[in-house]
């Protein structure tokens, strides 16, 4: 993502989409779970998305866009979910990014065909250089329209749809033919106040039978450039969040979102691929990692070019307890269709969530809660080098580790759908540690408080916030926060902000060993 009209985004339009598809959302989830038992594991549903389109620029070559999306099945054929948007082999697009909340619906129509139809609404940007990323993504808004038709095989469904794609006052405006592939899933889930509780006999056996391997990892990494001809020829650090899912006792698939945080402040990248673990001691083990994707900034500072990133990695654990390890990489980041090379070196540590009843089973498995917020935030009175700037509106999500009944460790992602000093694709990435007021059995209000540090375009970021949590019920809560945001560009100058958020909470658990 590029630093990002310095005018507002007229009209609200966007923000209005958005906070109309967590209200669909919360009214259909609260309703679909107002029978679920109290203490009782449930089977949840999704689907798993990836979509493939070639969109027209004019005056210019095509963007194609590899697009990812993740899924909560709200109804019979009606989900609500998030995902990305990066170029891979087409024009001088790398860095280009986009991210959107959207409504993807399914419907039978004769054997194994369905209609499938979505509508979604985010903000990205992106160019060959900062002033062609106002030209080609404008204010960075935009909003997804497509339907067409899918084949279901049995495990997957695949297909075609006509998707129109609209930058607000830019030159991506097209219509085009989407290839659709579409993964159903289901996992099992349990209240989130039940978090930290063993299962039953009957729940733990079904567990047993059923569940399997995550990880989920926090990593810190430092790309150093070898022959830059770019702009940029610092060494580029980075945080990145992965999830892997094992699909074999050693063997995971994996799904990772990295930006910069100094070096290049906000160089982006989107990677997914396959991983295998050697087991040297049952403290000690080695991964080996193949990630593709697509990432960068502008191609005349870091020269991705088309976008397109492969990344084989390796990684040496160290069990720091029996669920939390620390990890130690090395790599090598290549951009196949332009001249960036890295030799990669970081840390990571991984949260470990096991459910399964094989050699990892250590007696009944008990709950971990998670917390998933959407929300869209206001930054206000925003100043940047002392000169007021005008606001900010932005989406993001937020997922929240509990390490207690009073305290949490956040991790969010957070972009612009209108314009900053002019350009698309202002974004923020942050974590750090949240204190809430214990909730007593009956008790329907949550005073919290977090404070996040990360980076958005100018580098390094501190960010704190204070607020309050109403509870829908069991799964659901609206939240509402206030706070304040400063960052210091290496130039010097100051960024400072105030900013009001409202959001949707999902809170469940789920089992692990």
């Amino acid at each position: 993502m590029h630093q990002a009209s310095s005018r507002p985004f007229r009209g609200g339009s966007w923000r209005f989409v958005a906070l109309g598809l967590l209200a669909l959302a919360g009214a259909t989830a609260a309703a679909e779970q107002a029978a679920e038992p109290a203490t009782a594991l449930r089977r949840d549903g999704g689907l798993f998305t990836a979509e493939y389109q070639s969109v027209k620029v004019p005056g210019d070559r095509p963007i194609d866009l590899i697009g990812a999306h993740l899924y909560h099945r709200l109804g019979e054929g009606l989900y609500v979910g998030a995902g990305f948007y990066a170029p891979l082999v087409q024009g001088e697009y790398g860095g280009f990014v986009a991210a959107d909340l959207g409504l993807h619906a399914r419907r039978p129509l004769w054997g194994r065909w369905f209609g499938v139809a979505g509508l979604s609404a985010g903000g990205g940007g992106g160019g060959r250089d900062v002033e062609h990323s106002k030209r080609l993504s404008g204010s960075g808004g935009f909003a997804k329209g497509y339907a067409g038709l899918v084949y279901d095989f049995g495990d997957f469904s695949a297909g075609a749809t006509v998707a129109r794609l609209k930058f607000r006052h830019a030159l991506i405006d097209s219509s085009q033919l989407n290839l659709m592939l579409e993964v159903p899933f289901t996992y099992l889930t349990g209240p989130y106040a039940a978090q930290g509780q063993r299962l039953s006999v009957e729940d733990d056996a079904r567990v047993a039978q059923e569940g399997g391997e995550s990880l989920l990892t926090l990593g810190l990494d430092n790309y150093h450039q070898q022959s830059p001809r770019g702009s940029n020829r610092s060494t580029v650090r980075l945080a990145d969040l992965q999830f892997a899912r094992f699909f074999s006792a050693d063997h995971y698939w994996f799904a990772s979102l990295g930006m910069g945080y100094a070096g290049l402040p906000l160089y982006n990248q989107l990677l997914g691929g396959l991983g295998w673990r050697v087991r040297l001691s049952p403290g000690v083990a080695v991964y080996a990692q193949l990630g593709v994707g697509s990432g960068g900034y502008a191609p005349d500072v870091i020269d991705t070019h088309s976008g397109l990133l492969v990344y084989p990695k390796l990684a040496a654990e160290v069990m720091v307890t029996r669920d939390l390890g620390l990890g130690f990489t090395a790599g090598a980041m290549t951009a196949p269709t332009g001249s960036s090379r890295n030799l990669t070196l970081g840390l990571n540590l991984t949260r470990h969530l096991r459910a399964g009843g094989g050699q990892e089973a250590a007696g009944p498995a008990t709950l971990q809660g998670l917390r998933l917020s959407v929300l869209h935030e206001t930054e206000f009175r925003l100043r940047y080098r002392e000169v007021d700037r005008p606001a900010l509106q932005m989406i993001g999500l937020q997922l929240d580790l509990p390490l207690g009944p009073r305290a949490y460790v956040p991790l969010q992602a957070s972009g612009a759908y209108t314009a900053y000093l002019g350009y698309p694709g202002y974004a923020e990435i942050l974590g750090g540690l949240g204190l809430q007021t214990r909730l007593e059995t009956g008790e329907r209000w949550q005073a919290f408080a977090q404070a996040l540090v990360g980076a958005n375009v100018h580098g390094r970021t501190v960010k704190g916030s204070a607020g309050l949590r109403w509870l829908l019920d069991e799964r659901l809560a609206l939240n509402a926060s206030m706070g304040r945001l400063t960052a210091r560009s290496r130039g010097g100058g100051r960024f400072e902000a105030n900013h009001v958020s409202l959001g949707l909470d999902y809170r469940f658990s789920v089992p692990t060993r």
